[in-house]
């Protein structure tokens, strides 16, 4: 019998790591080829990690909610015949007691263990562990900008950090002044009462996620809306005139998503002070337009693939971009780069029949536009033989901003750039 290593797969050229959520098979289970072992997630994306041989799982290396690396080996399978494996590493009691040295001078340099439960912010179990070992305070820790999902400080974020403060390019924050008064606690949620007929339900992990982004992206952004309703009849009659034969040729359903996706990455070329983030007291002006659109996954959650240079794409490709994207929500087969570097999101509210919505920003990007359900309405049509009452069209876009870096003649200048797209849109285009 010979040992497999089973290490975790590159999932994407932005992802380093990933969280065990669950393991499939325990040890003693024979494993086929191709056959799920355990459950990873990386931010939003959950994945099946396969077994490329078959054999008897023989040893579990990590366990759940641990944070495993790219490449690392999480788990041993022994196979028979002549399997090619690779054997681990002769220095690897050189290498424990490297690591073991590290944490001893991380214990010795940290004279009480960090507590970051009361952190309002999300940090992963790897960036609280580099945190500890390299006695990174709290303060600190909630002072760096992330580059990750959301403003997410990342493990490169903190190893930065820590090497320009070896490099003295940081100061840690000092200690306030013993008379200064304490910053107020945040109100402890009422309590709720609960009968003998209610449920009570924890949330589940992207729940948990979704709710911690939410409130996050609340308390860092000034979020202002502006909205405007758009007569959208010419592109139903168009759309309606050339669905059937857009199909038939491109083997693809032709929805309105794509159709206002081309009018939003428009927009944001013509007012690129819309496709920026902010990181702390700096301002960072993208280059490309990385469209995301909120989709729904199986389990009633949303997330947010993203559209990589949409400005690129004509409206075959930005209907194929938006299906397979769509698609592979629902069926749980995003990758973890599919929802990786956004600069401006759209999000579809009339899916739900919702007239519009006030979007909460996806840090941090600084816009996301909701599209509301398209409605038959009575409107005053103008004309050169005098104004008409018809039946139109219309559906209203609503705009939410970051006032922190974008004013109103900005923000409601782009939603009404859009709204000019749309309604100008060619009943004889091609597609």
């Amino acid at each position: 019998m010979a040992k497999f290593e089973l290490k975790l797969p590159k999932m994407g050229e932005s992802v380093a790591e990933a969280t065990i959520t669950n393991w499939l098979k325990k040890v003693g289970d024979p494993i086929e080829a191709d056959e799920a072992v355990l459950e990873i997630a990386t931010d939003k994306v959950d994945s099946e990690v396969p077994s490329e041989v078959s054999g008897v799982l023989s040893e579990i290396l990590f366990n759940v909610d641990d944070v495993v690396k790219v490449g690392q080996t999480i788990a041993y399978i022994e196979v028979s015949g002549g399997v090619v494996v690779e054997a681990p590493k002769d220095d690897a009691p050189a290498a424990a007691a490297t690591i073991e040295k590290t944490v001893e001078s991380a214990q010795q340099a940290v004279a009480t263990p960090q507590d970051f439960s009361n952190s309002e912010k999300f940090f992963s179990p790897l960036v609280k562990n580099i945190a500890k070992e390299e006695a990174v305070s709290v303060a600190e820790l909630e002072g760096i900008s992330g580059s990750g999902k959301d403003g997410r400080v990342t493990k490169d974020d903190i190893l930065s950090y820590v090497a320009d403060r070896k490099q003295q390019k940081v100061e840690a924050p000092k200690a306030q002044p013993v008379a200064q008064a304490p910053a107020p606690k945040a109100q402890s949620p009422a309590p709720v009462s609960v009968n003998g007929g209610d449920e009570i339900v924890e949330m589940d992990r992207m729940r948990k996620l979704i709710s911690g982004y939410m409130v996050a992206s609340v308390q860092t952004s000034a979020h202002v809306q502006s909205f405007i309703e758009v007569d959208v009849t010419n592109i139903v009659k168009w759309r309606t005139k050339v669905k059937d034969a857009f199909e038939k040729r491109e083997g693809e359903k032709l929805t309105f998503t794509p159709i206002m996706m081309e009018a939003v990455a428009k927009a944001l070329k013509d007012f690129p002070g819309m496709n920026i983030s902010v990181d702390g007291d700096y301002i960072i002006k993208r280059k490309n337009i990385n469209l995301g659109m909120a989709a729904a996954l199986p389990n009633g959650n949303l997330i947010v693939p993203v559209i990589k240079n949409a400005d690129q794409l004509n409206l075959v490709g930005m209907a194929k971009a938006v299906n397979d994207l769509g698609n592979r929500a629902k069926a749980g087969k995003l990758k973890p780069d599919d929802t990786q570097g956004g600069t401006y999101t759209v999000t579809n509210v009339g899916t739900f029949g919702s007239v519009f919505g006030t979007p909460i920003l996806n840090q941090p990007q600084v816009g996301i536009l909701a599209l509301g359900a398209i409605r038959k309405v009575p409107a005053v049509i103008e004309t050169p033989e005098g104004d008409f009452i018809g039946i139109r069209q219309k559906m209203f876009l609503s705009h939410s901003y970051d006032h922190r870096v974008v004013d109103g003649a900005l923000g409601g200048s782009f939603v009404k750039r859009v709204a000019e797209y749309l309604e100008a849109f060619d009943v004889n285009r091609d597609y």
